[in-house]
């Protein structure tokens, strides 16, 4: 028997005009499973197959994260499920789980992003970002159940846009319960950077950046 279709049929004709309106230059969704795939693998690649398919600017790449271990590494990959979402240039935006849920928009949001590498960040806000000389691991833990997450989220990946050295890793808390641990995930979105600052919560984009540059201090 076939399997439902994960978007729902209403959203795909909003998203196919958006998609019409915004996407200027192809999207690669660069999938990494496994040949028995994972509880959520199966799940996401069928997600982003029916995403590709409202557009022909969206491709879909899926790799083995054993057998394709080397580029695995070079995109730094080191769990699965993942998807780099990647336009004429890598960014650095990775999302490790299943973007479904309140993160299907930051999903969505990614492929945007990456089409037309516009941020829509206020210019104070991008001026700061470029300054940044220094590598930055942006770590947002999300779970499909938060309604603030998302925004947290995309406020990562716009910053990783604006400067190739900031890195915006989006983790669904859930999958990975051993990083939920490691990094005491208690509430949601939990943002954690470079290891060094960590934060709660969806705050404005100042207030984002400012975590960043005391983690770089």
């Amino acid at each position: 028997m076939e399997k439902a279709s994960l978007i729902p049929e209403e959203q795909k004709q909003h998203l196919i005009d958006e998609f019409m309106e915004k996407l200027v230059n192809p999207v690669r969704l660069v999938m990494f499973t496994q040949e028995v795939e994972c509880q959520f693998c199966s799940e996401t690649r069928r997600l982003i197959g029916e995403l590709a398919s409202l557009s022909d600017k969206i491709k879909v790449e899926v790799y083995d994260f054993v057998g394709d271990n080397e580029k695995a590494r070079g995109l730094g990959i080191e769990k699965i499920p993942a998807l780099a979402i990647m336009g004429d240039k890598d960014y650095g935006m990775r999302f490790y789980g299943f973007p479904y849920g309140y993160e299907f928009r930051t999903l969505v949001d990614a492929v945007l992003l990456a089409s037309n590498g516009k941020t829509g960040l206020a210019e104070e806000t991008k001026l700061k970002i470029r300054e940044i000389t220094v590598p930055i691991t942006i770590q947002v833990f999300v779970t499909l159940t938060c309604p603030h997450c998302s925004p947290a989220a995309t406020t990562a990946y716009q910053f990783a846009v604006e400067n190739r050295l900031i890195r915006a890793e989006i983790i669904e808390a859930n999958e990975f319960p051993h990083l939920a641990m490691k990094y005491s995930v208690m509430g949601v979105p939990k943002i954690v950077v470079n290891d060094k600052v960590e934060f709660v919560g969806a705050i404005p984009e100042n207030l984002f950046l400012d975590q960043i540059l005391l983690a770089i201090r």
